[in-house]
Parts: C-alpha cells; structure tokens; sequence
C-alpha cells in the first residue's frame, strides 16, 4: 500500500499559506515529499486570482476598514474572501496517482470522495459539476486545481460558519447585490456546517473523515508529517517574494479600465435588471448580476447563467446564453434566453464610465 503524508498547517495569514501553496507544489514537483494532503485555515484576506488588479477585483476601502489581507494567489481564477469560519484542504500530487490529466475527471472523483467525508458528519453532501459540493441544492464547498509539471495541487474548502455579507462587501459588486434582499438570497445558495447540523462540528472530526475518505478513494495510507527542511527552504524564499507589496500588485490595472455598466428593461415575462463587469481592453465579459421581476424555477438557475457568463468573450454572448438554456430544462414562463441577451447588449451600449459601486 503507497504511504502519503497528511500535515495541518494552522490558522496563518494569507502570504504564509500562499507561500506554502508554491513550497509544497514546487517540491512535489521535484519528487522531494510524498504526496500529500495539507489541512489549512486563513485569517481574514481578500485572495486575488493570480491575473487579476485588486482595484478591479476588491472593495479596498472595506478591506482596509476590517483589517482584511489583500493577497495575490499562486493560481488563476477569481477573487475570494477566506477567514477562520472555513476549514481548507489541499491535495498535493503526482500525476501517476491519478491516471489522468484530465481536470474534469480529477475534480469529479476528489470531489466525490469529499462529498462522501462531508456526509458521514450527518448532511447529504453532493458533487456538483464542475467544481462544487452541495447539500440540498446549496453550496457547502468550493474546489479547484491546477498542475506545475506532473504535479497537481487541487484545492477545496468547507464552509462552517460562514458570512455571506463580508464576502459580498469585499468583492467589488453593484450596491444593489448589497440590499437586504440580495444578501438573503445570497445565503439561501450556501449552506454552513454549523446551521444543518445545529451545532459547530469538532474539526478533528472533520479532518479525519476527509483523510478515511480520501484513503478509501486512492487506496492509500495516510501518516501524519510535519514540513520537511527542504519545504522549509522553499517556503522561505517564497514568503519573501510573496509577502511582499510588489507581488500583490504584480498586476495593478485601474477600476476604469474594468467599468460596472448597468441597464434594466420590461419584457413580456418581466423586468430584467443586469449589472456587468467589462474589461475594456480585452472587450471580455468579467462578470454579470441579473435581477428584477421575473419567474424562474429552479431558482439557482440565475446563479448558474451568471457563473456560466464569467470571463466570456464579448461575441460570444449570444451562443452561450443560448446554449445555457438549451442544455437544461428551466421553466420562465414568457421570459426567453433573448431576453438575456438584449439587456446585456443593452448595459454594454451605454457610456463605459468607471463604478466602484
């Protein structure tokens, strides 16, 4: 049976735990460790994805008035707000334990064997494509991955006691996403720990089921470890290069250039609001918030159609939006995917003038 190594890291601030990320990444590239999963937890920080401005990305004001990190990660995809209320778990492989590069197939089966950890706690977790676990339609965890070589790091996180509020104001969103009622509905698309099951779960419960599970998917043995001296070196270097104002504002473009543009219109089957993020010199879609008066069941359809929208190509918009609701049955009455489309185009035609709403 493979021996891999299982270690927890503690509750660090942000640059420690990305220059952690590069260490453990970078010697298990170079076969120096054993694969490994690492247990993790964040102070509160604001996390970059690696390409991105935080004057684009974040509320910096907040930030700085809550004493939240601003921090660039090691990894692309979008900003996220991480403190204490999440338990972090990162794998860190080879590709030969996996059989595959295909990250589609890696995160469906960690992710299984996660969902699987969560629900032996009392819940019935569930993988939901691509990258999340949900219990009841309701987002408990998030994950995701990428390699450096034949080395993969994927990572994931377990809300259990989250606040959906801070998370919102520190990302740079239109104030209406702010309103009591956007805040609500933000909530009822994530699901704590500590709510479905009435009480904080013990963390040692939670990492030992996530460590049987993760035995039971890989036919492995896990044995506790501590950071070895050559991580030690590598983590060293990199926290110097990482805890650092010049790696957070590696890319340091202005608010300007990525305009909040908003536009609403009445159609037959209701009123449509949008609010969209627009990176200007890339003419690509960044993000798109729907509201309004409308009817559409399942609910977290919206939720879907704006996850499916963000970093989309302009010329794009019309195939995906049509595509998005070919692909599922979504029931909205008279409202039609064109309808999308034409309030989109609509806040798109308007004066791209900057917002830092």
């Amino acid at each position: 049976m493979n021996h891999w190594r299982v270690i927890d890291t503690g509750l660090r601030p942000a640059a420690q735990n990305i220059a952690l990320n590069r260490a453990l990444l970078e010697a298990r590239q170079a076969e120096e460790i054993p694969s490994t999963l690492r247990f993790l937890r964040f102070t509160p920080s604001a996390l970059l994805g690696y390409h991105q401005s935080a004057e684009q990305e974040l509320n910096l004001d907040y930030c700085r008035e809550q004493g939240i990190a601003v921090q660039r990660r090691i990894t692309g995809g979008g900003a996220i707000y991480f403190d204490d209320t999440q338990i972090g778990w990162e794998l860190y492989l080879h590709k030969r334990d996996l059989g595959t590069a295909d990250m589609q197939v890696i995160s469906q089966r960690i992710c299984h064997a996660a969902a699987t950890a969560i629900s032996a706690l009392g819940v019935d977790a569930r993988f939901r494509p691509r990258n999340d676990i949900e219990v009841d339609g309701r987002k408990i965890s998030g994950t995701g991955g990428a390699f450096d070589g034949d080395a993969l790091m994927f990572q994931g996180t377990l809300l259990i006691e989250f606040d959906v509020e801070k998370m919102l104001r520190v990302l740079r969103i239109p104030a209406e996403k702010l309103s009591d009622k956007a805040i609500e509905s933000a909530r009822e698309r994530v699901a704590n720990l500590k709510d479905l099951l009435g009480r904080r779960p013990d963390a040692s419960v939670v990492r030992s089921n996530i460590v049987e599970a993760f035995e039971s998917e890989f036919g492995v043995e896990f044995s506790d470890g501590d950071l070895t001296l050559s991580e030690h070196r590598r983590y060293q270097a990199a926290l110097r290069e990482i805890d650092h104002p010049d790696w957070v504002g590696l890319i340091n473009r202005p608010a300007a250039d990525m305009p909040i543009v908003e536009a609403a219109q009445k159609f037959p089957g209701g009123l449509l609001r949008v609010a969209v993020t627009f990176d200007r010199q890339t003419m690509t879609i960044r993000q798109v918030w729907f509201t309004g008066d409308f009817f559409v069941n399942p609910r977290r359809s919206i939720a879907d159609l704006e996850a499916a929208l963000r970093d989309l190509p302009l010329d794009r918009l019309e195939h995906k939006i049509e595509s998005f609701f070919a692909g599922r049955q979504v029931d909205m009455l008279t409202l039609r995917p064109a309808d999308f489309v034409a309030v989109v185009r609509l806040a798109l035609s308007q004066p791209l003038m900057a917002s830092n709403s």
